[in-house]
């Protein structure tokens, strides 16, 4: 049996209990400090804006005109390339077997030519050698038309045999296009940033998941800055500028305005803010910076400042308006 004092002991302890918990549940959650601190404007009134580094020439998905088995992958990623470099090349064994029969079919039409031009000669001299006869009683009006018939029909057909040589000639060009064209070479010179395939791969046509191979001119670096609409109208183009290297605040460069797309384009470079809105239409402004200042990479992203007209200011002004 128990003591007489145990029950409401334990009530006392559970009750203690409860209010501890309740108590320390209700203790404000404390903020957890960022993985790093955020860039600051250097301008008292600002435009802000996230940058994601390109390639001078943009970013260049190489794709390819014709699906098919990739035979070799002649470059790697960092690879320097010059313009018209062969970057992959496809299975071209249909294609070559394709060129033998072509280039048969013009030894063919050649030959062809040559007996329709010999069958010319012969009926024209045939029908000089009835020309010449001086006496027309000598020769019957109907051999004389058969000859000339002749004549005609021959040189017909020569003209016949010319114009089949010619299109067998383009069916042979049409196959040395396939043939090239199966061999994938670089637009540009520049860099290769991405290679996503391997030989023995299908190669297809078309807009891919992902590029079959990036490429991009790395001898200057832009960052493609997205503004938001609502702040299209105190944009600049004479205006500083200077971006911060995402993740560490203590790289940052001074940005010069290469050129402006004066088109708004729903936003696509999302951030993955949760306070970030995904509706919104921005103006894309690409800037140019020196690479060496910063450890900058392709597809980085970059905290953009852009000074701008002072609120006040501004504010004044559309008032007026």
């Amino acid at each position: 049996m128990l003591p007489k004092f145990t029950l409401p002991v334990l009530a006392i302890i559970g009750f203690s209990f409860g209010v501890f918990t309740v108590v320390h549940s209700n203790q404000p959650t404390p903020i957890a400090q960022p993985v790093a601190q955020p860039a600051d404007s250097p301008y008292p009134a600002f435009i802000a804006g996230a940058g994601i580094i390109e390639a001078k020439s943009q970013n260049i998905a190489i794709g390819t005109p014709l699906g098919g088995i990739v035979q070799d992958v002649a470059v790697k990623v960092g690879d320097k390339v010059s313009a018209g470099q062969v970057l992959f090349k496809l299975d071209d064994r249909e294609a070559l077997a394709e060129l033998a029969v072509r280039k048969a079919n013009i030894a063919k039409a050649k030959a062809a030519v040559i007996e329709a031009e010999a069958t010319v000669t012969d009926s024209k001299t045939l029908l000089h050698l009835i020309e010449a006869v001086t006496d027309k009683r000598a020769i019957s009006t109907e051999e004389s038309d058969r000859r000339r018939n002749a004549h005609l029909i021959s040189k017909a057909r020569l003209e016949s045999a010319k114009a089949q040589l010619l299109q067998t000639e383009a069916e042979l060009a049409a196959v040395k296009t396939t043939l090239e064209r199966l061999v994938v070479r670089a637009p540009v010179a520049g860099e290769v940033l991405q290679v996503n395939i391997r030989p023995g791969e299908f190669a297809p046509t078309g807009i891919t998941n992902q590029p079959l191979l990036m490429l991009g001119d790395l001898e200057q670096l832009h960052v493609r800055v997205d503004i938001d609409e609502n702040d299209a109208w105190r944009f600049r183009k004479e205006s500083k500028a200077v971006a911060y290297l995402r993740g560490n605040r203590d790289f940052k460069t001074e940005l010069t305005l290469a050129y402006l797309e004066p088109y708004v384009v729903p936003k696509k470079s999302l951030t993955g803010d949760s306070t970030e809105r995904v509706d919104t239409r921005v103006l894309q402004a690409l800037y140019s910076f020196d690479r060496t200042s910063i450890p900058a990479y392709v597809g980085q992203q970059m905290d953009v400042f852009i000074e701008a007209p002072n609120n006040g200011k501004a504010k004044s002004q559309g008032a007026a308006l």
